[in-house]
C-alpha cells in the first residue's frame, strides 16, 4: 500500500502547517491582499474549514465532509467576488505556502496542478 499525500506531507501536523502559512501569507504579503479582501476580518473559521477540507482531499480523515457535508466549493464561494486578481492572489499564497512547508518536490508537484485547477475554478467574475 502506498502512502497518501496526507501522510507524505506529515499528516495532521503537515496540513496544519500548510494552512497556517497560507493564511499568514494572505494576511501579511502584498501579493495576498486581493484574496484577503474577500475573507472575513477574523479568518479563524476559514483556517479551520481549509484544514478540514485539505485533510480529506489529501487522503486523510474526511473532516470537512463529516462536519459540513459535500464541499461544493464553487457554490460556497459564489456570494463572494472571485475574479482573476483574487484567484491569482489565492494561488500565490497557496503555492508559496506549499513551497515553504512541503520539502519534497515530487509531492509538491503532485499537489500543485490540482490546487491550481481548483483556484481557477473558483472564479465567478470576468477580468
Amino acid at each position: 500500500m502506498s502512502a497518501s499525500i496526507y501522510e507524505l506531507i506529515g499528516g495532521e501536523a503537515g496540513v496544519k502547517s500548510l494552512v497556517t502559512r497560507f493564511y499568514d501569507l494572505m494576511e501579511t504579503a502584498p501579493a495576498g491582499a486581493a484574496a484577503r479582501a474577500i475573507h472575513p476580518a477574523d479568518m479563524s473559521e476559514s483556517r479551520i474549514k481549509l484544514f478540514e477540507y485539505l485533510s480529506g482531499w489529501l487522503g486523510g480523515p474526511p473532516l470537512f465532509t463529516e462536519k459540513r457535508g459535500a464541499p461544493m466549493l464553487r457554490a460556497r464561494h459564489m456570494p463572494f467576488k472571485v475574479g482573476p486578481d483574487e484567484a491569482r492572489s489565492w494561488l500565490w499564497c497557496f503555492e508559496t505556502a506549499l513551497n515553504e512547508t512541503v520539502a519534497d518536490a515530487q509531492v509538491r508537484a503532485a499537489i500543485w496542478p490540482h490546487i491550481e485547477k481548483l483556484g481557477l475554478h473558483m472564479r465567478n467574475q470576468e477580468g
